[in-house]
């Protein structure tokens, strides 16, 4: 796969993973990781830090379902929607299989009242495998730093 082609793959999974989410396509997310992928949500200040320990953690696909299904029929929360905006991606090879992805995010959140705030801004940092399912790149590991450590209690929606 040339730079080209590999930075158009990379950047594709990234816009159709914003896009499943923003769109309210939460039974989709799922699918963007392989089966033992991992979705993490921590502070840049504890990532800085070495704390281990995660706002958010989930370990599989499995979980990942299971916190879609949580948000579907458990979670009682205020109705709210994200917009994504994520900036050019940085890309590394680890091996031919894989690769390292960053790139920078905003994310406006929508209330039911229509008013739109600035909700998280942050980074993320991936590890991709390139032939996944379908041969699509899915991610092996999502890590989300969150620029802030105050997070919103509201936190519901994947990021």
């Amino acid at each position: 796969m040339s730079d080209i082609e590999l930075q158009l793959s990379v950047e594709n999974l990234l816009a159709r993973y914003v896009h499943a989410i923003d769109d309210d396509r939460l039974e989709d997310w799922p699918g963007f990781f392989v089966d033992q992928g991992i979705y993490r949500i921590v502070t840049a200040e504890n990532l800085e830090r070495g704390l281990p320990l995660p706002v958010m953690l989930a370990e599989s696909r499995a979980m990942l379902l299971d916190r879609v299904n949580s948000l579907r029929r458990a979670n009682a929360c205020e109705a709210q929607r994200y917009r994504h905006s994520v900036t050019a991606t940085l890309i590394d090879r680890i091996d031919s299989a894989r690769v390292r992805s960053v790139s920078n995010f905003f994310v406006v959140r929508i209330m039911r009242t229509g008013e739109p705030a600035l909700f998280a801004s942050g980074s993320y940092l991936d590890r991709i495998l390139l032939d996944g399912d379908n041969g699509q790149p899915q991610f092996e590991e999502r890590v989300v730093v969150l620029d802030s450590r105050a997070v919103d209690p509201l936190l519901a929606i994947p990021i």
